[in-house]
């Protein structure tokens, strides 16, 4: 049977933004491919029971972005940009997202400026 749900876990961790697949990433970091793969296994087999305890369909846990380890992976991708040379200036920049320009500036070019520093 753990064969099985490490198998149904391997295929849950493939789908495009799920449950299983954001606990798999959690966990990988901290206890390797093998074990997260058993946790998420034993997650599906929690679910499994529920939904034949109670006779329902499963309903995936609604997804809440992290704003903590968002900013962390900006903040880890702009050092990256700048160690390969990119420099990036985001000096008014009013968008929610750095790809995104200002209300009124929707005509123009966005004005965040990218440009590559030759060393």
């Amino acid at each position: 049977m753990q064969t099985t749900l490490v198998e149904c876990g391997w295929g849950a961790t493939r789908k495009k933004d799920c449950y299983l697949k954001r606990k798999y990433e959690s966990l990988v970091g901290r206890r390797g491919k093998k074990k997260a793969l058993v946790a998420v296994g034993h997650k599906i087999s929690i679910a499994v029971f529920h939904v034949i305890k109670k006779l329902e369909a499963y309903r995936e846990p609604v997804l809440h972005d992290n704003p903590r380890k968002q900013k962390k992976q900006v903040k880890y991708h702009l050092k990256k940009l700048k160690d390969l040379g990119v420099e990036i200036n985001n000096n008014n920049a009013g968008g929610r997202f750095f790809t995104e320009a200002q209300k009124e500036f929707e005509d123009e070019i966005d004005p965040i400026r990218v440009s590559r520093v030759f060393v």
